[in-house]
């Protein structure tokens, strides 16, 4: 019988992305590695729990779903996050940064000093600049500034984001000026937190760490994974939660928070890439990056 695995989902680290699966063991995903899993047949996508917490039911969840969990678990998990607004009392300092995702796609955020830039690389920011550092409810009140001064969102869907990418532009500069221009903006404004140290405008640029220069253009995305479909292809980049794999049909898009809650094995690297499972093609050729 074929070994099962349940992957905990996809982490950014120094040297890359690297797959979580249960058990501790980890797959590191550098670019030209193949790629490739079967889903359990007959199996069924479980919640994944929350907080660290197997969830008591077990309950089934959507394909689709790129949270992986019922309504209780994410009502839990919603409960203890920052990112929801849900926890005001954390002691910890916090940055407040811009990220671009391409051309007219700024978002505003925040995250924990110590984390660094790893939650920009889960979210898949092409570049980006911190803006400042300080207590949570002061980074809090800096990013509710820009939203209302600037209009600056703090939310991009990532299906905006895929599409972008196609039109980033080739010269560093280029993918930096809208950073630079709305950072100038944004500590010049009235009403900046007097907590909040201001930092310079110093942009990072993820593009060769996620290898999306003059990769092939994508023919489409997985939509879901079903009990019984094969995935293999060669990793071509990878941005945020996504994989580029180059398969049979061509390059196509995984978002890895499609496979936690799935049963997987292990399925043969050998040939073309295999791509045995529901996929939603883009409506029109896209050129370019992706």
């Amino acid at each position: 019988m074929a070994q099962v695995w349940k992957c905990s989902g996809l982490r950014w680290s120094d040297d890359g992305p690297v797959l979580w699966w249960s058990g501790g063991r980890r797959s590191a995903l550098g670019r030209g590695k193949r790629v490739a899993f079967g889903v359990v047949e007959g199996g069924v996508r479980e919640c994944v729990g929350a907080r660290g917490h197997a969830c008591p039911t077990r309950t089934p969840v959507s394909g689709r779903s790129t949270g992986a969990r019922c309504e209780e678990c994410a009502r839990l998990d919603r409960a203890h996050s920052v990112a929801a607004d849900t926890v005001a009392d954390d002691p910890r300092p916090y940055h407040v940064y811009l990220a671009w995702f391409g051309p007219g796609m700024v978002k505003v955020g925040i995250t924990a000093v110590e984390r660094g830039p790893a939650r920009l690389l889960e979210q898949g920011a092409v570049c980006f600049s911190w803006l400042g550092a300080g207590p949570l409810m002061a980074a809090r009140r800096a990013e509710e500034l820009l939203r209302a001064a600037l209009r600056v969102p703090d939310r991009i869907p990532y299906a905006d984001k895929r599409v972008v990418r196609a039109l980033l532009p080739a010269a560093p500069a280029e993918r930096a000026a809208e950073i630079e221009g709305l950072h100038a903006l944004a500590v010049a404004l009235g009403g900046w937190p007097e907590s909040l140290v201001p930092e310079p405008c110093q942009v990072v640029d993820h593009m060769a760490v996620f290898g999306l220069a003059g990769v092939a253009a994508a023919v489409g995305e997985v939509a879901e994974l079903v009990p019984g479909g094969v995935l293999s292809g060669e990793l071509v980049a990878a941005a945020g939660p996504d994989l580029h794999l180059a398969t049979g049909r061509g390059v196509v898009v995984l978002d890895t928070r499609l496979l936690p809650g799935w049963e997987l094995t292990a399925a043969r690297t050998g040939g073309e890439g295999q791509l045995h499972v529901p996929v939603r093609e883009f409506e029109t050729p896209q050129d370019g990056l992706f």
